[in-house]
């Protein structure tokens, strides 16, 4: 045993003897010592993402994937001796169908020849006619370019938006950047299509790789436009287009039939470890349940879900009750609404006072540099100690961040809860991303068991040290 986990185990069995019910408090450095170690040395994160990913499957909200994952965390959580409840959410309940392109002409093409597409319908979309629908292609690079189009130029056809993933910028370490700079085209590019005519959108795959695998995500379509059906090409089909179409016309055929049915009824997980001093006072450790209805969702996001489910399960190992409630939530519909994290900001909204910080892990289980931390400048002092205990395993870093670190977590941020996230190194993330690679096999154990130990840790330092100066309130 480690000298740390020696130093624990005594204190407890010390406690035991003279308090039976008060368990021993070992100084903040040693009990984060000691959680680091048992995390690296544990493989419960990995096991319960495996429950999710492999056991369970997609989790896409609606889905008997995602009622399962609910009952399956809420059993887990409960026999770790937490306190777990089902808080309830009503989720949108949209099904993918099927989904069928091809190229039907272009410049040179020989009679009877079609070329089949690689695509996955956008998450929200509205289906093609029922027999589909055929007609020209037409790439743009950006939104600039689409309205210099016009209704003239745009009208009655299919707009496919080349906007590439740029992958110079992830390699450098701006996997996010990256991604935020293709992502809007997937989200918003439907209903600009659509105000200036078009039949159908396409988008470029907001991820990097080559492996002509499309990725999905989320649409949303803006208030008073026409609904157009949408989906996500691989960027080798996206590529093809585009060099066709240097050519001459290009036609596509595309069907998709998705559904939207009526909002389903699900929950968020919600489970406490009570503080021994401060119990009314919360710190959340965080991950979201749903998933895509593509891969099986490890990295996206049953590894976050995992890690915060361990960080309650080595402190009830180790005896460490922190001061303040440790309190793990598995949030569902964070891909296709936020539904979970809207109910729970409107049911705790008299609470979330008492909420001293929130964490959520959401990027994937790369290898941990550290964590961001949306706080007021003034706490950035605070966690320094922390940071240098953390740098013996190459996870010192900690990153300020004047935005969002979480999208769950993003409610409680706007009512002043300082907010933390890990900081991984995502360079690989968004190969996989939205797609049918997202499974099991793509996580590194190792790495997953560093997360463990870096939002363990920081757990337990927001729950039992001093509180960090909030936010500035922000309107919702």
């Amino acid at each position: 045993m480690k000298p740390a986990l020696l130093l624990l185990s005594a204190l407890a069995l010390g406690a035991a003897a003279a308090h039976a019910d008060a368990p021993a408090t070992p100084p903040l450095a040693e009990a984060q010592q000691a959680l680091v170690e048992a995390a690296l040395a544990s493989d419960y994160a990995w096991r319960q993402t495996a429950a999710l990913a492999d056991g369970i499957g997609h989790r896409l909200s609606g889905s008997p994937g995602a009622a399962a994952a609910v009952q399956y965390v809420a059993a887990e959580l409960r026999r770790l001796g937490l306190e777990a409840r089902l808080e309830p959410v009503k989720v949108p309940h949209w099904q993918r169908g099927a989904e069928e392109a091809a190229l039907v002409a272009w410049p040179g093409r020989p009679e009877g020849l079609e070329q089949r597409l690689a695509l996955l319908t956008l998450g929200g979309s509205v289906a093609t006619p029922a027999q589909g629908l055929v007609a020209p292609v037409l790439p743009v690079r950006d939104y600039a370019e689409l309205e210099r189009l016009g209704r003239a130029g745009v009208a009655g056809r299919i707009v496919l938006y080349t906007a590439a993933y740029d992958e110079a910028l992830n390699q450098g370490g701006y996997a996010g950047n990256a991604y935020g700079g293709a992502v809007d085209y997937r989200v918003n590019g439907a209903s600009r299509a659509a105000a200036l005519g078009a039949v159908a959108a396409l988008n470029r795959s907001a991820g990097w790789g080559d492996n002509r695998l499309p990725h999905t995500g989320s649409l949303r379509y803006a208030e008073g436009v026409a609904k157009i059906p949408a989906a996500a090409l691989s960027s080798e089909d996206a590529m093809l287009i585009e060099r066709l179409a240097a050519q001459g016309e290009v036609r596509l055929r595309l069907k998709l039939t998705p559904r939207t049915l009526p909002d389903a009824d699900s929950y968020n997980v919600v489970a406490d470890l009570k503080g021994r001093e401060r119990p009314e006072e919360v710190v959340v450790i965080s991950g979201h349940l749903d998933s895509w209805d593509v891969g099986t969702g490890a990295q996206d996001d049953a590894s976050g879900v995992a890690v915060a489910m361990q960080a309650a399960q080595l402190m009830k190992r180790l005896g460490l009750v922190p001061r303040r409630t440790l309190r793990v939530i598995a949030w569902m519909n964070e891909e296709n609404g936020l539904a979970g994290a809207k109910a729970y900001a409107a049911a705790h909204a008299a609470e979330l006072g008492q909420h001293v910080a929130a964490i959520e892990m959401d990027m994937g289980a790369g290898h941990p540099m550290g964590f961001r931390a949306q706080v007021p400048p003034q706490a950035m002092p605070m966690l320094a100690p922390l940071a240098k205990l953390l740098a013996g395993i190459g996870a010192g870093v900690v990153q300020h961040s004047l935005d969002g670190v979480g999208a769950d977590i993003g409610p409680l941020a706007k009512a002043g809860v300082p907010g933390f996230a890990p900081l991984v190194d995502g360079r690989d993330y968004f190969r996989i991303h939205h797609t049918e690679a997202d499974t099991l096999d793509k996580i590194n154990p190792r790495h997953l068991a560093e997360n463990a130990a870096v939002l363990s840790a920081l757990a337990y330092t927001l729950a039992e040290g001093e509180a960090l100066p909030r936010l500035p309130a922000s309107a919702p």
